[in-house]
């Protein structure tokens, strides 16, 4: 009786087990997946150095950072007053004529700008841009904390469209200096800025270009093109990297609309500060010139000259009595190298020449009939005011 109980439990047990089989046989072709183990998601973080915990994807650590040291800018120039004023209020002119005047259109109201800054050192110096407060008689700037305070002009420099300002305060949050020379097309940026008047507003995009020039805004260009949201009213404010430091100083837009079409301009963080220092050290910014005009080399002219690249810039011009004619260049020369840097074109050959000092020897290879030469040259200094020749 034992036996056959043993059996008939044995019996069940194997048909449950072939069964149990076949089931997983046919639930493994149809859903490879159904026994693999599979990890709980976990959530991607990233850390900050005060141990913060920021969600992967967001950057509200850099723009926390940088934040703080981006201010507004509020600039206002003194109405101009009627020019018979000073009769108008005279009590014999009065007397005389009467009240008749006293509909006459009264003096116009003082204008108001709106741009952004950079507060470069924590006592007080601001970078913008020289297009913000160019004309302005008065100006106001306002920090993220709501304070405002009077600042005044300690430079310009309109060949770059920079200017330095300074408050008079100290332990202000200072923006970080990045280089820029290490930033690559489609790295992350964000722009920090008051568009339209509205507040402090932080946009996102990405490198979209380097080295952007022949724009025909500056004179020294080789602007960061960015798709970053930059509209009115964020000249002169920050473009920072992920990590919350300075890249460069929004400058300007491409726009048919007057707001952002998705193109935008930003000066070099290091050019930044080259100017930004010299200001600070002399009052003023000093370039080097050897006067001479150039044009770009194009595939003919290229050709024409029996040129291995399009690539150089050629002599069109040199003025009298400059350290280019002192030196023997004559129109028809194409320039291949400052200093053993390469000249792309014209604008590259622009911001080489204006990096080096006055009064110092450079080495210029030239391309003359068929031939390469070197020709040492005694660099001048830009007159002022700027010219459009190097």
């Amino acid at each position: 009786m034992n036996n056959q109980l043993h059996k008939k439990i044995w019996l069940i047990f194997a048909q449950t087990a072939t069964v149990c089989m076949a089931i997983l046989f046919v639930l493994r072709i149809f859903y490879p997946d159904f026994l693999s183990q599979r990890e709980p998601p976990r959530s991607a973080v990233l850390l900050d150095p005060a141990a913060s915990v920021v969600t992967l994807g967001s950057y509200s650590y850099a723009a926390k950072k940088a934040m703080p040291a981006v201010v507004n800018i509020f600039t206002s120039k003194k109405a101009e007053l009627n020019p018979h004023q000073k009769y108008l209020d005279d009590p014999a002119f009065r007397q005389f004529f009467g009240d008749q005047f006293d509909d006459m259109e009264p003096p116009s109201q003082p204008e108001n700008s709106l741009g952004s800054g950079v507060i470069v050192s924590d006592q007080g110096l601001i970078l913008t841009n020289n297009h913000v407060i160019a004309t302005a008689d008065e100006i106001e700037i306002a920090l993220s904390d709501g304070r405002k305070m009077s600042a005044k002009v300690v430079g310009t420099d309109p060949d770059t469209d920079l200017a330095l300002i300074k408050v008079d305060a100290d332990h202000l949050p200072a923006i970080t200096f990045a280089s820029s020379d290490k930033l690559n097309v489609g790295d992350v940026v964000l722009a920090i800025g008051n568009p339209f008047g509205v507040g402090q507003t932080v946009t996102q995009g990405i490198v979209s270009a380097l080295g952007r020039s022949h724009l025909g805004i500056n004179i020294y260009e080789n602007f960061i093109q960015t798709d970053a949201s930059i509209n009115p009213g964020n000249s002169g404010g920050a473009l920072i990297d992920a990590d919350g430091n300075l890249v460069g100083i929004n400058s300007a837009i491409y726009s048919r609309s007057g707001g952002s079409m998705g193109i935008g301009f930003a000066i070099p963080a290091s050019l930044a500060r080259q100017v930004m220092e010299q200001i600070v050290a002399q009052g003023n910014v000093t370039r080097g010139w050897i006067g001479i005009e150039a044009q770009d080399i194009t595939p003919a002219l290229a050709d024409s000259f029996r040129l291995s690249k399009v690539q150089g810039a050629l002599v069109a011009g040199v003025l009298r009595g400059s350290p280019a004619e002192r030196a023997g260049l004559r129109a028809g020369d194409i320039l291949l190298a400052i200093e053993g840097k390469p000249v792309i074109d014209s604008g590259s050959m622009l911001n080489l020449i204006a990096a080096l000092k006055p009064n110092q020897k450079a080495t210029v290879q030239i391309a003359r009939a068929g031939e390469i030469i070197s020709v040492s040259i005694l660099i001048g200094k830009r007159p002022k005011p700027a010219v459009a020749s190097d």
